[in-house]
């Protein structure tokens, strides 16, 4: 039962449910952390609240097990991590170039994509467009640019927001993943490389947060509520 704090108690969680009519779109669970059972019930909870889409970040199988046999209509993005109920399938029509410098960056990419479409936009995907290979990025640069939002995914030296940023005349937002040898840092050097970033436009989330890229490119193209 709702209290007059408008969030719903389950003793190991607090439940938002008002977050969709502040913001435009209901709470995320961060599934990290959390039991099975755990995110299974805030699951539940939150899907009784709305009637759009809810889904979780950074879910094992084991969660997705979890919460398919409570909710049946759940589905589970493996790359990306995500548990969803994907019940609202309106586009806004903003298209989200989502682009990754590298293969192994597309877990996270994946991330970013995935919650784009969840949140009603359309995710453009272009991977494997690093700057090691600049010919890769600019046969592909039509593409970034009829976009509205830019997202770069880079992990190692982080060097594609920085390109990108400088060739696009769209926001540009930068995510450093934890991609590298150990002079990496586990994503810290690419962070830096980022935040340093001599392209104007340029704004930067933190190391593997997909999510967090996407729910920020989301808000720039307008949330429908």
């Amino acid at each position: 039962m709702s209290n007059c704090n408008n969030y719903e108690e389950l003793g190991f969680a607090k439940i938002d449910v008002e977050r969709e009519a502040r913001t435009g779109f209901p709470e995320v669970i961060y599934a990290a952390g959390k039991t099975p059972a755990q995110v299974r019930d805030i699951f539940a909870r939150l899907i009784s609240h709305t009637d759009g889409n809810v889904f979780a970040t950074r879910a094992n199988s084991a969660v997705y097990e979890a919460v398919k046999a409570e909710i049946p209509e759940a589905v589970y993005f493996e790359t990306a991590q995500i548990v969803a109920v994907n019940r609202r399938q309106s586009k806004n029509e903003k298209v989200i170039a989502v682009c990754c410098a590298g293969t192994s960056d597309i877990p996270v990419c994946e991330e970013a994509a995935v919650t784009v479409e969840l949140m009603g936009g359309s995710a453009d995907r272009v991977y494997d467009v690093g700057v090691a290979g600049l010919h890769r990025l600019t046969a592909n640069i039509d593409r970034i640019r009829a976009a509205h939002v830019v997202i770069a995914v880079a992990g190692m030296e982080g060097a594609l927001p920085s390109v990108l940023g400088g060739l696009v005349s769209r926001p540009v937002i930068a995510v450093p993943t934890s991609v590298g040898y150990g002079a990496s840092f586990g994503g810290a050097a690419a962070l830096l490389a980022m935040l340093n970033s001599c392209a104007s436009g340029v704004t930067v989330v933190n190391i593997d947060n997909g999510f967090g890229a996407a729910y920020a490119a989301m808000l720039m193209c307008g949330v429908s509520k």
